[in-house]
């Protein structure tokens, strides 16, 4: 019934058989679900206030400061922490006794490591949450790019161009001085491998360390091959075909067995087609890539929850600065508030009362997947639109 991680179940289970009288078996794992929120809520106000002192760094140096003075700049990590911890899926996922939370804490302790520039932490949360729920393995992108650039900042080229005009072109030219956005003073490069090169290593002793405490915690059980087929085979194989709010279990349970693995193919290589395009068009935001990044996986991944879409809502308020002028978003905003509320529906119509058949369900599930999709899309493009402003907003102060 279990297929988590070993060393996440010697926490969590020794939890359930401790019982208060009068009170449900698993309220400690719930509080513990309330006090990882609490946690990943202080780590995302933290990361958004990093954010915010770069982009208002990034914005004097390339002169904009003064001309974005009328506009109001809201407390982005305040209102993400707020969103995060206020946010219907949070809770639902604390009642309901989810290990989301605890895979969502080591996401942002990762995020948050990594825009700090704490190489340590943002290697133990990546490696600890891709040991979790393996999907955010893909965020070792968002996590490189923070560690070598810096936090989000406009298209780096505007730095480049702004140091030209102050050194002059033939200076600049001989000297190959181009500017880091986070900081006041140019550097002579503007990717630091030593600091990926470290990740790396100490990624790779978290990995041993875990690894060597799961060879221990399942070593009559099998031992690491077994946790592996029990674990990450289970999550790629798609066993388990009870209803969610994804759209993999339905297909699956309808697809013919002769075409189930190329099916199983095309779903995890979906992800992963998305991953290089992606990176290169938002390399200069690694902090919002990772939002994009968490929001597709949730989508495909095999065993979706709420809890993903509480975490991914809660990253992408980090950024209400920037999609302040982004379309369709009361549309968005209905669409997930109606879908919260007919899913539930839908599956007691089908699942307790039996008026009803799965395709009530998937039906919301499809919706749901189609709303995602939206937001996805029109988050990226309200911040390549914010881009192009600030890239003309410098062109007009060049002129």
């Amino acid at each position: 019934m279990y297929h988590g991680s070993p060393l996440l179940l010697s926490v969590l289970g020794p939890l359930t058989a401790i019982k208060i009288e009068g009170q449900p078996n698993h309220l400690l794992c719930s509080l513990v679900s309330v006090i990882a929120d609490f946690i990943c809520a202080l780590l995302i106000r933290a990361t958004g206030r990093i954010l915010q002192t770069a982009r208002g760094l990034n914005l004097k140096f390339l002169g904009l400061d003064t001309m974005l003075e009328d506009i109001e700049i809201m407390p982005s990590g305040d209102i993400a922490a707020l969103v995060y911890l206020w946010n219907p899926f949070t809770i639902f996922t604390c009642v309901g006794f989810n290990t989301s939370p605890v895979e969502n804490l080591f996401v942002v302790l990762s995020l948050y490591g990594a825009s700090a520039g704490i190489v340590p932490l943002a290697a133990f949360g990546w490696v600890i949450a891709s040991h979790l729920s393996l999907y955010p393995v893909v965020l070792v992108i968002p996590v490189i790019l923070l560690l070598g650039y810096c936090p989000d900042t406009p298209p780096r080229k505007l730095f480049l161009q702004r140091d030209l005009q102050k050194t002059g072109a033939e200076g600049s030219t001989k000297n190959h001085v181009q500017h880091r956005p986070l900081t006041n003073k140019p550097t002579e490069a503007t990717f630091f491998w030593w600091r990926v090169i470290l990740f790396f290593m100490w990624a790779s002793i978290w990995i041993a360390y875990v690894l060597i405490l799961c060879a221990i915690s399942v070593k009559e059980y099998g031992g690491l091959p077994e946790m592996f087929k029990r674990t990450y085979g289970f999550i790629l194989t798609v066993k388990d075909l009870s209803p969610n709010i994804g759209v993999l279990w339905y297909f699956f349970a309808e697809v013919f067995d002769f075409f189930r693995n190329f099916f199983l193919i095309v779903f995890h290589v979906n992800i992963l087609f998305m991953i290089l395009p992606l990176a290169i068009r938002l390399n200069h935001r690694p902090c919002f890539l990772a939002f994009v990044y968490l929001a597709i996986s949730s989508m495909l991944k095999s065993y979706p929850s709420v809890g993903d879409s509480a975490l991914y809502l809660g990253l992408m308020a980090l950024f209400v600065n920037e999609l302040a002028e982004m379309q369709f978003s009361f549309f968005l905003f209905c669409g997930y508030v109606g879908v919260s509320l007919l899913s539930p529906v839908m599956h007691n119509l089908w699942i307790w009362r039996g008026t009803g058949n799965a395709n009530f369900y998937y039906a919301t599930a499809m919706v749901y997947a189609c709303f995602q999709i939206i937001l996805v899309v029109e988050s990226v493009n309200a911040m390549l639109n914010h881009d192009r402003k600030i890239r003309k907003l410098c062109t007009t102060t060049e002129g």
